[in-house]
């Protein structure tokens, strides 16, 4: 186990805001989460691709790095029991290179599969809860590890147990996912349906790759954590009313018959592409990704997110929801 003090937060996000840690912990065994000693819960944090710290933190924050795979074979399937310091973007790369399918239009999602279930990352038609079996959570209160089904998560669009009554009670150590030897491309999505409908694995995950890169900036080139803002949802009555008046407004039926929206558009629609308050903006090419060029501070964020809400609202009446998880004292 590490534990280190006054520790520069720019390692550890991909944002890059200037703020300190007062203690981070990293540590590698359930054991060693299990002696931990903190008045008040830490934050639990991954590789810091969907969190930006607005100001200086004095909360102890905890990184678990185990990353062990163990794979078990059955007759069309294959099951991983993932630890949760595994890089995300590593596990989907084994996967493909040994045609395992399920988890191929995530490819290149920033971050590591501890992470991954707690806001249900998808992409492409795909959500991590397509793929899992299970979550194995180490509690604080307990100090044992519990392990919940899929069900028991309650997984939805970029939600789940650990955002909601879980959230801040303790560190997912592992994940547990079925994978299937054979399997149906997913290709209805832009940038994908031009893919035969047999294409390979291997296929789809070069061109969910090529997708991801023609759109999202690279964080070491520049600082951002990804899409900022969750796709809203609403109701399939405001969708119509909202395309009476803007016909060409993209919309995404879902199963329970409402409609997915796209931030992306309604931001562009409000002219944010490439827009910056100091050196907070967005990206040129992709208004729903914020960037920080250089210098950004957590109130140039927090005054510029709060812009691009009350624009948004204003013009289309939906409220956008941040997906990044952000955090100050």
């Amino acid at each position: 186990m590490r534990d280190l003090h006054d520790v520069d937060a720019r390692h550890y996000s991909t944002f890059r805001l200037a703020a300190k840690f007062s203690t981070l912990w990293e540590v590698s065994q359930v054991e060693e989460l299990a002696s931990l000693e903190f008045t008040e819960n830490p934050i639990v944090l991954g590789e810091g691709s969907n969190s930006i710290f607005l100001q200086d933190i004095s909360r102890p924050l905890v990184r678990y790095l185990a990353n062990d795979c163990q794979v078990t074979f059955a007759e069309d399937e294959v099951f991983l029991h993932v630890e949760a310091g595994h890089n995300w973007h590593q596990l989907v790369s084994v996967t493909v290179a040994n045609g395992w399918w399920g988890l191929e239009n995530l490819a290149l999602i920033p971050g590591s599969v501890g992470a991954a279930p707690v806001q249900n990352i998808g992409a492409y038609g795909v959500e991590l809860a397509d793929s899992c079996l299970y979550v194995d959570f180490f509690e604080w209160e307990s100090r044992q590890v519990q392990r919940l089904t899929k069900t028991e998560c309650l997984f939805a669009y970029r939600d789940s147990i650990f955002k909601q009554t879980l959230a801040g009670k303790g560190v997912i150590v592992a994940v547990g996912f079925r994978l299937k030897r054979a399997g149906q491309p997913k290709l209805s999505y832009q940038g994908l349906d031009h893919l035969p409908a047999d294409a390979s694995i291997d296929a789809v995950f070069q061109a969910v790759i090529a997708v991801r890169q023609s759109k999202l900036p690279d964080p070491q080139q520049l600082a951002n954590c990804g899409s900022f803002f969750k796709n809203p949802v609403v109701s399939a009555s405001r969708y119509f009313a909202l395309q009476s008046h803007f016909p060409n407004i993209p919309g995404y039926k879902q199963s329970d018959g409402q409609v997915k929206l796209a931030a992306a558009w309604l931001l562009d629609q409000c002219g944010f592409k490439g827009a910056r308050l100091g050196d907070i903006g967005c990206y040129e090419k992709q208004p729903l990704v914020l960037v920080n060029h250089a210098a950004g501070t957590g109130e140039q964020l927090t005054e510029f997110v709060g812009h691009l809400q009350a624009t948004v609202l204003a013009k289309f009446e939906v409220m956008l929801e941040p997906e990044v998880r952000m955090y100050r004292e």
